[in-house]
């Protein structure tokens, strides 16, 4: 018998919302979980996923992104990758199993609730899909960093940094909560795949995929472009959500959402992307910047997406694009001096050739941040590595949960954000850090950073040692220089010379 054309089919058969008998439509999607902002049922009939699929071709298209990403794992099982690879693109693979594994395993939780939830049939639909993909994510992430474990403890972290106290654990875990955890179906719909997920991850799999082949390591640019092509489609989640809350008079609560969403999406993005992009992966192999990445990839596609929805750019916008220009460089330098409290290696990535470099795409690189490292090169050329060790904590954001830092040397603009709030003091990096908490204090108000613990006297010994044994680092995960110091021989040799 013929089968019909799914254009034929597809709308009717996903059509599944109903009158419900038993129980009233109120007690069957309560608001606390949909979060329809408002907008009646009948109104979200007329939600139109861009991306249609069904379930046969759904599993067929898995199975064989599964068979393909699996099959270049098998073939390269006994190539010497792990050994040859730069130990920059090492960190970067540790960093980013750590902080994304569980994380995907996280975003399932956040489908279900959609495809439970959500207000419209297409939604829930797209949602069952998106579900699955998270968990084949999860489990991807998860296995293919298992291999190495014998050989290195720290990949260990893939499965273990969300179960501890680490603090970049923690900042990722933050974040996520608020996104998409602790979210209704409507409101992750528009903060999970539309803010998160479109603007941010989505691209950086794409550049990562990339990077990955430029470096050698085809099996994990297999396994990251078959995450990213489930992205692409449920990402698209959001999108028509966001345009049924706008024809129904929501477009302010829409606009508040994704504000918070891509303000909250930045720092993490920051902190994780700019670094691996202009620190962590060998010179040789960097075609871009982070900052030409953002404007080419990110800036502009989300212009884009937003102002066709109807939406206008976040208030905060040309901050958010400022901090371009050194945001992710203050990360970086507060990653390799706290080196010990983290998962993998940084690579520091100040070679004088990779200064040059940062000094062109970044102008007044040298003047400001270049001064800071000349004191750690000082240091280390001297043959004093334990002057370039910390000694306490930073100011941690309350936000963000990431040190408050930004452009040292000649143009110095650290700054603390405070904001008194029920008699508590609480720290911000940016105006746009406090002003999220400003929007729902009560969400936020409980929650101690790690130097909020280590101040209440939860952290014993309340020193360095005591903070890395709250974070559960043991003896071989701490983290230290990636290349072991080797680079300082150039800087050795210079001197030497004159």
């Amino acid at each position: 018998m013929a089968l019909l054309d799914r254009s034929e089919w597809y709308d009717i058969a996903r059509s599944t919302n109903w009158t419900p008998k038993f129980v009233t439509d109120e007690d069957l999607f309560p608001d606390v979980m949909t979060g329809a902002q408002g907008v009646p049922g009948e109104k979200w009939e007329v939600y139109d996923e861009p991306y249609k699929t069904s379930f046969p071709e759904y599993v067929s298209v898995q199975r064989e992104k599964d068979a393909g990403a699996y099959s270049v794992k098998a073939a390269l099982q006994r190539s010497r990758i792990f050994e040859d690879a730069d130990p920059g693109w090492r960190s970067i693979l540790k960093s980013h199993y750590g902080a994304i594994a569980l994380g995907e395993y996280a975003a399932m939780s956040a489908e279900a609730r959609m495809a439970r939830f959500g207000r419209a049939p297409g939604m829930r639909n797209m949602a069952t899909f998106g579900m699955m993909d998270e968990n084949r994510h999860a489990q991807l992430q998860l296995f293919f960093p298992h291999e190495y474990c014998p050989k290195d403890r720290q990949f260990d972290w893939g499965h273990k940094a969300y179960h501890t106290n680490e603090w970049a654990a923690i900042a990722a875990r933050h974040a996520f909560d608020d996104l998409f955890m602790a979210r209704s179906a409507t409101e992750i719909a528009v903060m999970l795949t539309f803010a998160f997920e479109t603007g941010f991850t989505n691209m950086q799999f794409l550049g990562l995929a990339a990077d990955a082949a430029e470096a050698g390591d085809y099996t994990f640019s297999s396994l990251i472009s078959s995450i990213q092509t489930d992205e692409s489609r449920h990402a698209q989640i959001g999108g028509p959500a966001l345009q049924v809350l706008i024809s129904n008079g929501r477009k302010a609560e829409a606009q508040k959402l994704v504000d918070i969403a891509i303000g909250r999406a930045w720092r993490i993005f920051c902190i994780l992307t700019g670094p691996s992009m202009d620190y962590n992966t060998p010179l040789h192999h960097r075609k871009q910047s982070f900052k030409e990445f953002m404007q080419e990839w990110i800036v502009d596609q989300f212009e884009r997406s937003l102002l066709d929805l109807g939406l206008d750019l976040p208030w905060y916008w040309e901050k958010m694009i400022a901090e371009f220009d050194y945001q992710h460089h203050a990360y970086q330098m507060g990653l390799w001096f706290w080196r010990p409290t983290l998962w993998w290696n940084p690579a520091a990535g100040v070679t004088p050739d990779c200064r040059d470099w940062l000094e062109e795409k970044y102008p007044g690189w040298n003047d400001t941040f270049g001064k800071a490292w000349d004191v750690i090169i000082d240091n280390l050329v001297a043959g004093h590595p334990e002057r370039t060790m910390p000694q306490t904590l930073p100011i941690v954001c309350n936000m963000s949960q990431i040190p408050i830092c930004a452009i040292p040397g000649n143009g110095w603009n650290v700054k603390d954000y405070p904001l008194d709030y029920e008699g508590r003091l609480y720290h911000f990096n940016s105006e746009i850090d406090r002003w999220i908490f400003e929007q729902d204090p009560k969400r936020y108000r409980g929650h101690m950073s790690l130097v909020d613990r280590f101040l209440a006297g939860q952290i014993q010994p309340a020193d360095l040692l005591g903070a890395l044994t709250y974070m559960n680092l043991q003896p071989g995960e701490s983290g230290d220089d990636a290349h072991g110091y080797a680079w300082v021989d150039a800087y050795r040799g210079r001197m030497a010379a004159e």
